[in-house]
């Protein structure tokens, strides 16, 4: 079976596209090349994603870490707690449930195309998250301080944007990004 390969500037990227011979980019074009199934350089996994589908994958974690970690804030501090430190006072069904959110979290980056390393770090702040959250009394304030969700939400916003996604800011309108500089007049 042959697969087709994006060919940008002579080396082999990582994203695989099933059609099209060409695909218009900012500064020219991006050819495509067929070679093997297995030869080196690709990979099995074909990325096919359109950019509402990565939008929408997401709002939808974006949406559940929020929930989980920042859900409500403290009157007057700036502590802000979310379901995982609240259910993770129940001592061991908590602790699981706040888990399997984490790795459903963990699932949806990884059917975005996230790096293999960025995956085995939001695993560690995960496992880092349910082991010392397992802690009776320590787990319950380090579960309020340590908010793997968020960090796993940062680090899978930083995966898109180094695949040249602009990662919209939370709450921000559906308009066209304007980018520029600005100078104060007198």
């Amino acid at each position: 079976m042959r697969k087709c390969v994006p060919i940008w500037n002579g080396a082999q990227t990582r994203r695989l596209w099933p059609q099209s011979t060409r695909f218009p980019i900012w500064s020219g074009y991006l050819e495509m090349a067929y070679v093997k199934a297995g030869a080196a350089g690709t990979h099995e996994r074909i990325e096919r994603l359109e950019r509402v589908e990565v939008e929408a994958a997401l709002a939808r974690i974006n949406t559940v870490a929020r929930l989980m970690d920042s859900l409500f804030a403290v009157p007057g501090t700036r502590i802000r707690l979310g379901l995982d430190a609240i259910i993770g006072l129940v001592p061991v069904l908590g602790d699981v449930l706040a888990h399997a959110v984490a790795a459903y979290l963990i699932w949806e980056a990884k059917q975005l195309g996230v790096s293999k390393l960025t995956l085995w770090r939001m695993v560690a702040n995960t496992l880092i998250d349910t082991v010392v959250g397992a802690v009776p009394v320590v787990g319950d304030v380090f579960d309020v301080a340590f908010k793997a969700n968020m960090k796993n939400l940062r680090l899978l916003q930083r995966h898109l944007e180094k695949q040249g996604y602009q990662v919209a800011a939370p709450g921000a309108g559906r308009g066209p990004i304007i980018e520029g500089d600005y100078r104060r007049v007198a």
